[in-house]
């Protein structure tokens, strides 16, 4: 873009072109196309070392890549970090340490407080907001290591919401909860997903919502397919093996054997 020239809104939320990644000299990524739009949601599988923690931090602008294109929300990744909300696959918490419910959810707005410890009503507001959102306000006091599983999970939505993001970029979020916690947890997806871009990252393709439009299939490049043709043999390429898939209806729980698995 020349200097002077007006900005136009990007349709999409995130926009890859011919983007290659390497680790000193040991290529991780090649060849990576990728277009997600506004208030989609969509979830990014693949094996273990498949590239996906890579193709995260492209994203979140803490890599560069080697040759290509990135672009966030119309911007370049390290200009978009503030409208981009991110839920690690692990945050440790000494249980020891007293915080509350209330103060997780507000780490989110240490890049806007005044200080450390220092938050203004608008922080305070948006926490609340967010923890709201997640159905985890009347809990704002409790110590945050008295919370079960699913709760914890929810608060560090929250946390990524309280910095009122166009983009929440969720890495493992389901990992050890159970299948009426993960139930529940994909009603809140869905219900995010009215409002912003929501991208679900796992290695664990076992359980799929019925609400997810597209998977992002990551095995050195990106294959994207639409979840209702998600076969065996789309699965058993990016795994080596057969795996079985279970979906995940809003009404009922089915199990089928993929196409090829014996």
């Amino acid at each position: 873009m020349t200097k002077g020239a007006t900005e136009v809104a990007s349709p999409l939320a995130v926009e890859m072109r011919d983007v290659w990644f390497s680790y000193n000299g040991r290529p991780v990524l090649h060849e990576v196309n990728l277009e997600i739009g506004q208030r989609e949601l969509v979830c990014m599988v693949g094996a273990n070392g498949s590239g996906k923690t890579t193709l995260v931090k492209l994203l979140l602008g803490l890599l560069a890549p080697d040759r290509g294109r990135v672009s966030v929300l119309g911007s370049r990744p390290q200009d978009a970090r503030s409208r981009v909300g991110y839920t690690p696959q692990e945050a440790h918490f000494d249980a020891r340490f007293p915080v509350t419910v209330a103060d997780v959810a507000m780490m989110g707005c240490v890049g806007r407080s005044w200080g450390l410890g220092i938050h203004g009503r608008a922080d305070r507001r948006a926490a609340r907001e967010a923890l709201e959102e997640v159905g985890l306000w009347e809990l704002h006091r409790r110590p945050f290591a008295q919370l079960s599983g699913g709760q914890r999970q929810r608060v560090l939505i929250a946390r990524a919401l309280a910095t009122q993001p166009e983009l929440l970029i969720l890495d493992e979020p389901t990992a050890g909860l159970d299948i009426a916690v993960e139930a529940g947890f994909y009603e809140l997806l869905r219900r995010l997903a009215r409002r912003l871009t929501v991208v679900l990252v796992s290695h664990d393709i076992g359980f799929v919502s019925d609400t997810v439009g597209k998977v992002i299939c990551v095995k050195g490049t990106v294959a994207v397919h639409p979840t209702s043709e998600l076969t065996g043999e789309v699965i058993r390429d990016l795994y080596g093996v057969d795996v079985r898939l279970v979906r995940h209806d809003h009404d009922c729980l089915t199990q089928c054997e993929q196409e090829g698995a014996k």
